[in-house]
């Protein structure tokens, strides 16, 4: 088997000319299409970049506000709201009523506390403690001193208190 003389015909040699110059311009096309297509991608990749990394900057600007705002708040607290709980009615047998009712009297007293300011309560906590203890409750024609356990000072003051029955 032996190849064909098509390399004396011009009308071939023509075809594989422009074959090959086809081939050499569409490579050409190809590559300068693929660069200008790259060169955008690379732009737009940058511009990006650059776009997040003012939106990163103004990201942090905001962070350390938002944290200066936070602490100016935390300063300024107001108490919005007390509660006060009994925690050992059962042991004097109380029913719950009766314990409703005596933390709503301890609360109406301590409603003089509501929107004031956090820290200068908390500097008042032991005066406010001494007031709560030397109060005697009546609770089912039975007298009652008040000891306080344990007072938490946020926008919400919890107060937990205890009986103790008073021999006279």
């Amino acid at each position: 088997m032996r190849i064909p003389p098509f390399h004396r015909s011009p009308t071939w040699q023509r075809f594989f000319a422009g074959a090959a110059l086809g081939g050499l311009i569409s490579w050409v096309i190809f590559f300068y299409m693929y660069g200008v297509q790259q060169e955008t991608q690379i732009r737009i990749i940058h511009d990006q970049r650059e776009v997040i990394k003012d939106l990163n900057e103004k990201i942090g600007i905001w962070e350390q506000e938002y944290k200066k705002l936070n602490q100016q708040n935390e300063e300024i607290l107001t108490i919005q709201e007390v509660e006060v709980t009994i925690t050992n009615g059962k042991i004097y047998s109380l029913d719950q009523l009766s314990v409703a009712e005596a933390e709503d009297v301890i609360e109406d007293d301590l409603s003089s506390l509501l929107a004031k300011d956090v820290v200068s309560v908390y500097n008042g906590k032991m005066l406010l403690k001494k007031s709560i203890e030397n109060k005697i409750m009546n609770i089912n024609k039975k007298r009652y001193t008040l000891e306080v356990v344990e007072i938490m000072f946020y926008t919400k003051m919890n107060i937990e208190i205890k009986l103790k029955r008073t021999t006279s």
